[in-house]
């Protein structure tokens, strides 16, 4: 009796601390596209997923419309991921919601769905996921603010970003410069996976561990990166992405194999 008690305590105040940590952050962020599906909106999940969380309560919006406070502090959202481990006779499936240096905040219970057509399969399996927020948000009015790797807003952060990183690597307009320039390329023939981070991407190899973190910039196709104590660019040129970066003094290009 005493052990069931302990569990209905412990479950309680994990329920709590969770609600408490949801309430701090003022939007969602959807993906139209989900890691775990090849197509935008697949089996319309991000339009459902929207939906759920506005029903809910939550300010939910996709990726390509912030407004411009969260465009200016990122971290005022939380990302939405999918938890799939749907087998060929059930869809299960859970919500992870991770902060804006992709720690998890809070993780519904699974939902699943025995139906056999995918689209009414994760349906059904996500409206169970989202019965566990029912009561559970409110909004505090406390913007979060987090000091992740590099925060780069759409305008002004990314000013302040390269501001800051020519600081400590003032080298770093050589590197931008360097794009058209005949150097030496190594490339790594690994394949590295790209999950979505609120303002970019982190590449994760096999094993699975982050290699590099890319950030969006003002231009089309380049991010700024970082790779432990590294900085440099990632870009992509004639369909292929590179890595461009100062060690020791020398600038190397590295290709990468990455799987978006």
């Amino acid at each position: 009796m005493k052990k069931i008690s302990f569990l209905l305590f412990f479950a309680i105040g994990f329920i709590v601390n969770g609600q408490n940590q949801l309430n701090e952050y003022k939007y969602i962020i959807v993906p139209k596209r989900f890691n775990n599906f090849k197509k935008e909106n697949q089996y319309q999940t991000s339009t459902l997923i929207k939906y759920l969380f506005t029903q809910k309560g939550f300010n939910a919006l996709y990726q390509d419309a912030f407004p411009e406070e969260l465009s200016n502090n990122v971290c005022m959202g939380l990302l939405v991921e999918i938890k799939d481990e749907s087998s060929m006779f059930v869809a299960k499936t859970a919500i992870v919601l991770k902060d804006c240096t992709g720690k998890e905040i809070f993780v519904t219970e699974e939902g699943t769905s025995r139906l056999k057509e995918y689209k009414p399969a994760y349906m059904e399996a996500l409206n169970k996921a989202f019965k566990t927020f029912d009561g559970l948000y409110k909004y505090s009015g406390k913007a979060v603010e987090k000091d992740g790797p590099i925060t780069v807003s759409f305008k002004n952060d990314v000013k302040k970003l390269e501001e800051k990183i020519d600081e400590k690597f003032p080298i770093i307009e050589k590197v931008k410069e360097s794009i058209q320039q005949t150097i030496p390329v190594v490339e790594t023939s690994n394949v590295l996976y790209a999950q979505q981070l609120p303002n970019g991407y982190q590449l994760v190899d096999s094993t699975p561990s982050i290699r590099l973190k890319m950030y969006k910039s003002t231009m089309p196709n380049m991010y700024l990166a970082t790779d432990n104590d590294t900085n440099g660019l990632v870009y992509n040129k004639e369909g292929k992405w590179f890595f461009e970066y100062y060690k020791n003094g020398e600038l190397k290009i590295e290709e990468l194999n990455i799987k978006f």
